[in-house]
């Protein structure tokens, strides 16, 4: 369905050797940037002493919106892998980061690419994925001798009542998934004196 998208089941923790460095790594549903760049600050306070804190995040259900960052690793090694590993379990509203304590050996660009790919692959793979879709709300507005119509159209399908207002003039705000909303709005505007609002 055109609705359909992932993100993940549960905030999560892995942890990774690699040539004596330590990589944690963690996975954290977010609703916005905002929110991403806010639990990338928190980790980079917690994790203060660690040579690197990087991470990649994806937001919205078409997966548009994202961000990546190396943090002082050489450029494409760290945050790259991490957002590939975001795309290759096709998940949204997440945010992925990796700590490094370095541990005296360097890995070079591959056994970087490897090893951070390795840690955000092991904390996705905790968080789990589950599926989601795209929601529409609609505000309908309409007599109240329509009142019965509207009711049936509502109990008949998936939608969610938000609010409702029954009075001369009544309203109610509706949630349903968007690939339904077709059906639902011309249902709902096929009953004398219904509006549709956002």
């Amino acid at each position: 369905m055109g609705d359909l998208y992932y993100t993940i089941e549960r905030d999560a923790e892995a942890q990774f050797r690699e040539k004596m460095s330590r990589f944690i790594s963690f996975a954290r549903k977010v609703a916005s940037a905002d929110e991403a760049r806010a639990i990338v600050k928190e980790y980079q306070n917690e994790y203060h002493d660690a040579r690197h804190v990087c991470w990649a995040y994806m937001i919205g259900p078409e997966r548009k919106e994202w961000q990546l960052n190396d943090n002082g690793e050489p450029s494409g090694t760290a945050g790259k892998p991490i957002l590939g590993q975001i795309n290759s379990k096709e998940v949204t509203d997440v945010v992925v980061v990796v700590v490094r304590y370095f541990g005296g050996i360097k890995l070079g660009t591959p056994g970087l690419i490897a090893a951070y790919r390795e840690a955000a692959r092991l904390a996705l793979e905790e968080a789990g994925r589950k599926e989601m879709h795209q929601m529409e709300t609609v505000t309908v507005t309409f007599p109240y001798v329509a009142a019965d119509g509207v009711m049936k159209i509502v109990k008949g399908g998936d939608v969610e009542v938000i609010n409702r207002t029954f009075d001369n003039t009544c309203s109610m705000t509706l949630r349903f998934r968007s690939d339904f909303a077709p059906e639902i709005t011309g249902r709902l505007l096929s009953l004398d004196g219904v509006t549709l609002g956002e």
